[in-house]
């Protein structure tokens, strides 16, 4: 049987929150639970995970609905996030590609 993963509060309280905001988006424009739905390729179901702040919908489909109501998950615009994402992929070129344990036990004691 798989164990189910638990998650921080921290995380938590940001699904619910992006969940709420992604509902708010939805009834404000107007659209049906079944209209987004049928617009992002998903169930009802899937989408109503999504509004109560649920753990199992993928990532990417969460942030699809997002965009699709209008919920802004990053304080820029598209062509902000692209030149983002472009120096990001410079920095990752001259970061190792693996990072390996150092073997020390770390002293977390304050």
């Amino acid at each position: 049987m798989k164990r189910k993963r638990s998650y921080s509060r921290v995380t938590q309280h940001a699904l619910s929150l992006l969940g709420k905001l992604i509902r708010v988006g939805r009834t404000e424009r107007g659209m049906t639970a079944q209209e987004l739905a049928d617009r992002a390729g998903i169930s009802r179901t899937t989408l109503y995970s999504i509004e109560r702040g649920s753990t199992g919908p993928e990532v990417g489909v969460v942030f699809e609905v997002a965009a699709i109501v209008g919920v802004r998950l990053f304080q820029c615009d598209e062509r902000t996030l692209a030149m983002h994402n472009a120096h990001l992929d410079e920095k990752l070129t001259l970061l190792p590609q693996s990072v390996r344990s150092s073997g020390k036990e770390v002293d977390d004691d304050f």
